[in-house]
C-alpha cells in the first residue's frame, strides 16, 4: 500500500513546483515509507510513498506507458493483475515491470475509464494523460483506499491524506460546521464531504476527469439490492456453497504478495471463517494477530485462543490497556483527520503497530461480512419496530425488544425508558431512513454542547436533505433489510469503518488490511440474497453461520456476536492522559476552536467524573468534542511544517519552465 499526491494546473504552465510536492509526498511518508517518487511537468506534479508488496525490486513509481505520455500513481491493489496482465500482453502491450500498478496503466490505454469494471481489488490512483493534459482520478468500488482533493485558483490538489492537502499553504484550513453537524448525526461526514472546509473526497465507486477546460465527475458502481421478486431463488444449501466458493476465492487472490500475509483474529465468527479457510486452503502456518482489553466486557480472549488451539497457528496479542488508549487518541486523531464518536479506532492502531513490529505488512481482516450478510443490532432492530409498526399498542410486540438486549432490561426502569425509545416513530414506517431515524435522533443529541456561532449555522441545514436525495431510484421499493443495509454499508462502513477503523490507523503503522468479504463479487451476489436467510427470525448473519457449520467449531458458530468496543471514559479521565484532555477541554481551548460551548462542556464534565458509570451518549459526547478540539488543534491552530525532508528516489523531471 501506498499514498499518493499531486498539483495539476489546469489554465498556466510552469507553476509546479518541486519543492512542494516532495513535502506533500514526505508528510504521507507512514503510508509508504520504503520508497518515494515524484513526476513533474509543466502543468501537473506526481508524488508517490511506496509500501513495496509486489515487484519489490522492480516496481517504483510513478510508472509509464510505453510512450511515456500516460503517467500513474497508484495507492492500493488490484488482486486479480495476473489474469488482466495476460489479456493485454495478448493485445500487444509491453510492460517493463511486474506490477498490478503497471497493469492498471495499459488496461487504462485500452479501455479508457471502463478499465475500472475490470479491476478486483481496493485502490486510490491518478492516471496523467500529458498529451490530452488530462487527470483521471478513481476510487474502488467500496472506497476501501482513500483519496481527497480541493480545486482552487484553477489548480487542483489531490492526496491520499488531508495533511498532504494542507502543505499547500495556498489551501485555506477551517473546519466546516456543516460537516461537524454530519458527523454529530451519522458518526461521519457523507460521502464527498470532509470536516474542513474546501476539501472533498471522492466518494467510493467514482472517478474524476478533469483537463483544462473541463471537470467531469461519475459514479461507475453503486451498492447492488434487488426488487422484492427479483431475489435469488436458491435453496440455502445452494446459497452457502456458492458463498464459500466466492470467499476461497477472495482469499486466494488476496492472499497475493511477496512479503509474509498475517491475518487479524478476534474470535468472532467473521476473522475466524477467514482464519480457518486461508489456514485449510492455502497457509496452515498463518500468522493471527488479536486484540485484548482488561476488562471482560470488552475482551474476547477466552474465543481467541479456542481459534487459536483450533487453527493450531503461530498468534500474538496486543493488551489494549486504558492507559494506552488514552494516550494514543491524539495520534490517532491526527491519522484520521476527522472527529470520532468511540476510541474503537485506537487498539486497532495500536495491534496494526504490533503488526508492524513483527515484520509484517500485510493482513486480512474480517470487515464487511456484518454489512452484507446481516449482522447489526441496527438490522434486527429494523425488523422488530416494521413488524411492531403494523400494531403499534401491541405489548407483545414491542416485547421483542427484550430479546435483542436482554442484559438492559434486567433493569426494569431502564428497559422501559429503551422500549419508549425504540416505539419513537413508528408511525413514519414508509420513511426512506426508518431503520436509522431514532440512532440518529440519539446522537443529534450531542449537538446540544456546540457553542451557538455553529448551531445558529447548522440551523440552515437539513441534516436528511442531502442523504435523500442521493439514494439510489429504486431505494423506496427495497425490503426493510436491503434499505438498512444499504444506509449502514454507504455511510458507517465506507466513511468510518474503512477509513477511522481501517485504512487510516492500519497505514499509520505501513500496514495494509485486506477485507475477502468485501470482493465486489461476493457483494453483489449477497445483494441477491434474499433477506430471511440473512436474519432468520431473530438469529443474524444466519446464511454466513450455515456456510461455516462443520468448518468453525460450533461453539464459534453459534455465539452471541460481540460488537467491537473499546473503553471511553476511564481511558480519557485518568491521571495518565490528564494532561492533554484538560488542555484541549480547557476553557480558553474550547473559546479559540469556538466549536462548543465552554460552559455546557465543563459541567457536563464535572457530571462525567463524579459518576460511577457513563451513558452510551455521555461517552460518545464525550470522545465527539475531545477528537473535534484535537483536529482543531493539530489541522487549524498548530499545523506543522516539515523542515527536513526525506529526498525522493527518483525524480522525473520535464518542466521546460521552472516554477
Amino acid at each position: 500500500m501506498c499514498g499518493i499526491a499531486g498539483i495539476f494546473h489546469q489554465k498556466t504552465p510552469g507553476k509546479t513546483s518541486l519543492e512542494l510536492i516532495e513535502a506533500m509526498t514526505d508528510i504521507i511518508k507512514h503510508r509508504g515509507p520504503d520508497e518515494s517518487g515524484i513526476y513533474i511537468d509543466d502543468w501537473i506534479a506526481l508524488g508517490h510513498a511506496r509500501l513495496s508488496i509486489i515487484d519489490l525490486a522492480g516496481g517504483s513509481q510513478p510508472i509509464h506507458n510505453e510512450d511515456q505520455n500516460l503517467w500513474i500513481i497508484y495507492n492500493g491493489e488490484v488482486y486479480n493483475y495476473p489474469e488482466l496482465r495476460q489479456d493485454l500482453e495478448k493485445a500487444g502491450h509491453r510492460f517493463y515491470t511486474s506490477t498490478d500498478t503497471e497493469v492498471i496503466l495499459h488496461l487504462y490505454e485500452e479501455k479508457g475509464e471502463d478499465c475500472l469494471n475490470y479491476l478486483n481489488g481496493q485502490f486510490a490512483f491518478a492516471i496523467w494523460d500529458s498529451n490530452k493534459r488530462e487527470l483521471f482520478l478513481a476510487r474502488d468500488r467500496m472506497g476501501i483506499r482513500p483519496l481527497y482533493y480541493t480545486i482552487q485558483n484553477n489548480s487542483i490538489v489531490f492526496a491520499s491524506e488531508i495533511k498532504s492537502i494542507f502543505v499547500d499553504q495556498n489551501v485555506p484550513r477551517e473546519i466546516d460546521p456543516f460537516a461537524i453537524n454530519q458527523v454529530f448525526t451519522y458518526w461521519s461526514t457523507l460521502s464527498g464531504k470532509t470536516v474542513f472546509k474546501g476539501i472533498q473526497e471522492l466518494p467510493p465507486g467514482f472517478y474524476l476527469k478533469i483537463s483544462q477546460n473541463k471537470k467531469s465527475l461519475h459514479k461507475y458502481w453503486n451498492i447492488p439490492f434487488c426488487l422484492p421478486g427479483e431475489e435469488l431463488d436458491w435453496s440455502p444449501v445452494q446459497i452457502c456453497e456458492r458463498i464459500l466458493e466466492l470467499l476461497i476465492d477472495a482469499i486466494r487472490i488476496r492472499l497475493r504478495a511477496d512479503v509474509p500475509v498475517g491475518c487479524y483474529l478476534s474470535g468472532g465468527l467473521d476473522s475466524s471463517g477467514i482464519a480457518k479457510l486461508i489456514a485449510e486452503n492455502f497457509n496452515n502456518q498463518v500468522k493471527t494477530f488479536g486484540i485484548r482489553f482488561e476488562k471482560d466486557e470488552f475482551d474476547e480472549g477466552v474465543h481467541q485462543k479456542q481459534m487459536v488451539a483450533d487453527l493450531k497457528t503461530e498468534h500474538k496479542e496486543l493488551l489494549a490497556t486504558n492507559e494506552k488508549i488514552g494516550s494514543s487518541f491524539p495520534d490517532v486523531i491526527w491519522h484520521c483527520e476527522t472527529p470520532l464518536l468511540r476510541t474503537a479506532p485506537v487498539p486497532l492502531f495500536l495491534l496494526s503497530e504490533a503488526v508492524n513490529h513483527n515484520g509484517y505488512k500485510v493482513v486480512l481482516t474480517g470487515e464487511g461480512a456484518d454489512e452484507f450478510f446481516g449482522g447489526y443490532n441496527i438490522f434486527k432492530e429494523a425488523k422488530v419496530r416494521n413488524f411492531w409498526a403494523r400494531q403499534p399498542d401491541s405489548k407483545i410486540r414491542g416485547s421483542l425488544i427484550k430479546r435483542l438486549y436482554p442484559y438492559i432490561f434486567k433493569n426494569p426502569r431502564v428497559g422501559q425508558m429503551l422500549q419508549t425509545f425504540f416505539a419513537s416513530g413508528l408511525n413514519k414506517v414508509n420513511d426512506p431512513l426508518f431503520s436509522h431515524h431514532v440512532r440518529w435522533g440519539n446522537t443529534s443529541k450531542i449537538k446540544n454542547f456546540l457553542s451557538d456561532d455553529v448551531k445558529e449555522i447548522i440551523k440552515q441545514q437539513d441534516i436528511y436533505e442531502d442523504l435523500v436525495r442521493d439514494l439510489p431510484e429504486s431505494f423506496n421499493k427495497w425490503d426493510y433489510l436491503a434499505k438498512a443495509q444499504y444506509l449502514e454499508a454507504s455511510i458507517f462502513l465506507s466513511n468510518y469503518l474503512l477509513s477511522s477503523q481501517g485504512d487510516r490507523v492500519a497505514m499509520g503503522n505501513s500496514v495494509e488490511i485486506r477485507l475477502p468479504y468485501l470482493d465486489y463479487r461476493l457483494v453483489e451476489f449477497m445483494g441477491r440474497v434474499p433477506s430471511k436467510w440473512k436474519i432468520r427470525g431473530l438469529n443474524e448473519k444466519y446464511i454466513l453461520k450455515k456456510s461455516f457449520q462443520g468448518i468453525l467449531p460450533n461453539s464459534i458458530v453459534n455465539r452471541k456476536k460481540h460488537p467491537y468496543r473499546a473503553p471511553i471514559t476511564k481511558s480519557f479521565l485518568n491521571e495518565n492522559s490528564l494532561n492533554y484532555t484538560q488542555d484541549v477541554l480547557s476553557e480558553f481551548s474550547l473559546k479559540k476552536s469556538g466549536l462548543f460551548n465552554p460552559l455546557s462542556v465543563k459541567r457536563f464534565l464535572d457530571k462525567i467524573e463524579t459518576k460511577e458509570t457513563t451513558s452510551e451518549r455521555d461517552e460518545m459526547a464525550l470522545v465527539g468534542i475531545l477528537s473535534s478540539q484535537l483536529i482543531y488543534e493539530k489541522f487549524i491552530a498548530s499545523f506543522p511544517t516539515s523542515n527536513s525532508l526525506k529526498s525522493p528516489n527518483q525524480v522525473i523531471d520535464r518542466r521546460t519552465k521552472r516554477a
